[in-house]
């Protein structure tokens, strides 16, 4: 856990970063890429809903704020104590499909428990229904709550419904949204969604007139969980000032992310990249490799103040195929003042 780099290692893997991202894609290919970000995300979902569940251990550990009785961390460099089984499992190590390693893709979409058809669920009806919400004063779905929480891209709600199963905070409502409106049937149809415990909505982080169903200052926690990076960079800094307005006073950020020179990027074959450290993958989905740096200055350029920014650095064995993996991952936490 949390492996130190050797020099060595390092620099090989910065050399595999500069081998890898020496031939960019045309900027036809690129925009693209942009303009049919949606559908890649939704073909993904329609393809790995029936992707199996493992519990997230870590995520109330790593993530107490999430937990009925909550202590948030003062100090961001004592959390730090993941239990390994859901990512140390050697079942499908080292695979990768159409560039999703097997393990970033459990991170991704680990929960389905879908039992119903889904239903059709339309980013138009959305927009208009928050827009109806939004003009009642104090009448949004979770305004009678005291503690709200926001998933951003919760996919087939990966984290979602372990918060409902396991905080039972009678004052506590869970927003949920996905710009993929397959990943949000998906929750709306779960066996486990508590339409009065938690609200999914579709919503395009990247159209600053998309509304959101809550006001301004209305949110304890926003939870980014592989989700900024799947952003192009250029429109990181504003989806960061949107989420941070969303924010109470003494409400936070929380994100885990891929780091740089993870094994994910490491993999990507010449004629991925898109831009520096940004690739897209064989299904057309994109992801970013960040640093710590990156990070902070989106986050303090945007008004908050960190808790915890650390890198989380795993060796990863898989025994059957004599193969040894390195992924990084990143874990923030940023206060609203």
């Amino acid at each position: 856990d949390n492996v130190e780099w050797s020099e060595e290692q390092e620099a090989s893997a910065r050399s595999k970063v500069q081998e890898n991202s020496s031939q960019l894609l045309p900027q036809d290919k690129q925009e693209e890429y942009e303009v049919n970000a949606k559908r890649y995300w939704d073909d993904f979902y329609k393809i790995h809903e029936n992707g199996f569940f493992k519990d997230r251990h870590w995520l109330f550990t790593e993530f107490p704020e999430l937990a009925p009785n909550r202590k948030p961390s003062q100090n961001g460099d004592s959390v730090h104590e993941f239990s390994n089984e859901e990512e140390s499992s050697n079942e499908g190590l080292g695979s990768c499909e159409n560039g999703h390693c097997s393990l970033e893709t459990r991170a991704e979409n680990q929960l389905n428990l879908i039992k119903s058809t889904p239903q059709v669920c339309t980013e138009e009806l959305a927009t208009q229904k928050h827009s109806e919400l939004n003009q009642s004063d104090g009448d949004y779905p979770g305004s009678s709550a005291s503690y709200r929480i926001l998933e951003v891209g919760c996919g087939a709600g990966n984290t979602v419904f372990p918060i409902l199963q396991t905080n039972n905070d009678p004052g506590l409502f869970v927003y949920c949204c996905d710009f993929s409106t397959t990943a949000v049937d998906l929750v709306q149809n779960n066996v486990e969604y508590d339409s009065s415990r938690c609200f999914a909505f579709v919503h395009d982080l990247c159209n600053d007139q998309s509304p959101f169903p809550m006001p301004d200052e209305s949110l304890d926690v926003v939870i980014l969980i592989f989700v900024l990076s799947a952003i192009l960079p250029e429109k990181m800094q504003c989806i960061v000032n949107r989420l941070s307005r969303l924010l109470k006073p003494g409400g936070m950020i929380l994100l885990r992310d891929y780091g740089r020179y993870d094994l994910a990027q490491l993999r990507f074959k010449k004629g991925q990249c898109l831009s520096d450290n940004f690739y897209v993958r064989g299904d057309g989905t994109r992801v970013y490799f960040f640093t710590q740096d990156e990070l902070d200055e989106l986050f303090t350029t945007a008004g908050l103040e960190k808790i915890q920014n650390l890198v989380d650095r795993r060796l990863q064995v898989n025994r059957g195929k004599q193969m040894t993996m390195y992924r990084v991952w990143i874990q923030c936490k940023y206060r609203k003042p």
